[in-house]
């Protein structure tokens, strides 16, 4: 059965990424077609991906987790766009009638395509490397998350930069002939599971691609990065 132009189902992977996308912002502004755009209030973490599914109109959601939640209600539902303001959600004999916010409080991404400034390091992280990393950080309770180059390697470290004592993990994840430290927040990396091109700028800004997913992440670095 064809859905009507103004209905349409979503994919578990969007959910996936919808899911992921609540974390970075709890808010987002759909726009009609199939980009999904987010960014952090701070400004600091800003999430692209290319869904499936086609949008068929501009909506706002203040609360994404709630939306979702919602949506968890059903088993497959239809989504109808037909009505302006809001969403009807239908499944047999169960409907929601759910709001659209605002597109004026919800904090969105710049129109701009965002660019890396300059490619400094790039390596490649897999999804084992990275659930090592996070889970390390979550037993230690590190704050900080490192790409360092030294001795001819490129490694990431979750530690405590503040503390000379404190626990430490870490990967080896390249070569460099460099010497630098990037410095994130492990709060900061808010990424789906997967494999990643990570691509880092001295100007304190980084690139996650995704292997799975069409989607990428720019996060930004601490300001007391340092590379050479």
């Amino acid at each position: 059965m064809k859905l009507r132009e103004h209905t349409m189902k979503l994919s578990d992977k969007t959910l996936t990424l919808l899911k992921n996308f609540s974390s970075i912002n709890q808010s987002i502004l759909f726009k009609q077609g199939s980009s999904l755009r987010t960014i952090s209030v701070m400004k600091n973490i800003l999430a692209e991906a290319t869904i499936e599914e086609d949008l068929p109109t501009d909506f706002g959601i203040y609360d994404l987790n709630q939306f979702l939640n919602g949506l968890g209600l059903h088993h497959s539902p239809d989504l109808d766009f037909e009505n302006q303001g809001h969403v009807v959600i239908r499944e047999g004999k169960s409907r929601t009638k759910y709001f659209f916010a605002d597109p004026n409080v919800i904090v969105t991404p710049p129109d701009k395509e965002i660019t890396l400034p300059t490619e400094d390091v790039s390596f490649e992280l897999s999804t084992s490397q990275l659930d090592k990393l996070l889970k390390a950080a979550a037993i230690y309770q590190l704050p900080d998350l490192a790409v360092v180059g030294g001795d001819g390697v490129v490694k990431i470290v979750v530690r405590d930069k503040k503390n000379d004592t404190s626990n430490d993990f870490s990967i080896v994840v390249g070569e460099t002939e460099s010497v630098f430290s990037f410095n994130f927040k492990v709060e900061n990396i808010k990424i789906v599971p997967g494999t990643y091109d990570v691509v880092v700028s001295q100007k304190l800004l980084s690139r996650f691609t995704c292997r799975d997913y069409d989607l990428k992440y720019f996060i930004a670095l601490e300001p007391d990065s340092t590379f050479g």
